[in-house]
This record gives structure tokens, C-alpha cells and sequence, in this order.
């Protein structure tokens, strides 16, 4: 089994999140952790101009209290983070900080867009020095 876990979650597929945590807490060794991570893309600077302060402020303290009650309903030891940037890189990074021995991220079926833009989970699983769990 697996010491340390980063479950990626994305707050906009909570439902998938939830999902993957389930499987890590039954993944994780005893006395393992997970780091739950959502990494909130960075908005445009010339966007930035139209949203206010307080409404990103407010985004990111609904992120980590969505985390923590995630957190609440698993017996694993488990840590929340949220970092801000580009979401594959800041996952591979979150992994490298931690030390962690197992990426776990959901996925949606590839279309399109996949194929000229690629999606978050095609991205880690290519460039990960570790294993990533994909689930869909």
C-alpha cells in the first residue's frame, strides 16, 4: 500500500473527489496520509480588473472548508492544501513537496480539446515520477 497520497479534487466535481478519497483512505497504509489539493487556476490579468478582491478571497476559504469536510468523513490521517497556478504542474509539485508515493486525480472521457490541449490527468500521468491512479 501507499505512505503518502495526493488526491487531487477539483471543487467544480466534488462528486469524483469524494470518490477518489474513498479509494485512498482504502489505498493508504496504516498510519499513511493524504493530502487532499485543489489547485485554483489563475484567472487572466485581464480579467482580474472585473472580479473583485473579496470574491477570490472568498473562493479559496470555500475551497479549504469543502476540503476540511471531506477531511471529517475518512479515518485516515489527512491534510488539506490549496495552491494556485496551473493545476498539473502544482499536483506534480504538491507530490515532489510531500514526498508522496501514489497521485490519484479523476478524469473525464477525452474529447476533442483532449487532443490539442490535453487534460490535467493526461499531463501528470506523463510527466509523474511516481504512480498515478486515474479514475473515472
Amino acid at each position: 500500500m501507499f505512505k503518502k497520497i495526493i488526491v487531487a479534487v477539483d471543487i467544480a466535481q466534488i462528486d469524483k473527489g469524494a470518490k477518489i478519497l474513498k479509494k485512498a483512505e482504502a489505498l493508504a497504509d496504516d498510519g499513511g496520509e493524504i493530502v487532499l489539493l485543489n489547485v485554483v487556476e489563475d484567472i487572466p490579468g485581464y480579467l482580474t480588473i472585473d472580479v473583485p478582491g473579496h470574491v477570490i478571497e472568498k473562493n479559496r476559504k470555500q475551497a479549504l472548508e469543502t476540503l476540511d469536510k471531506m477531511r471529517a468523513e475518512i479515518k485516515v490521517r489527512t491534510r488539506a492544501e490549496l495552491r494556485t497556478g496551473q493545476a498539473a504542474s502544482n499536483i506534480l509539485a504538491a507530490a515532489q513537496a510531500h514526498e508522496a508515493d501514489l497521485i490519484m486525480v479523476a478524469s473525464h472521457r477525452p474529447d476533442i480539446s483532449n487532443y490539442f490541449l490535453g487534460s490535467t490527468a493526461d499531463r501528470v500521468v506523463r510527466h509523474a515520477d511516481i504512480s498515478v491512479l486515474v479514475d473515472r
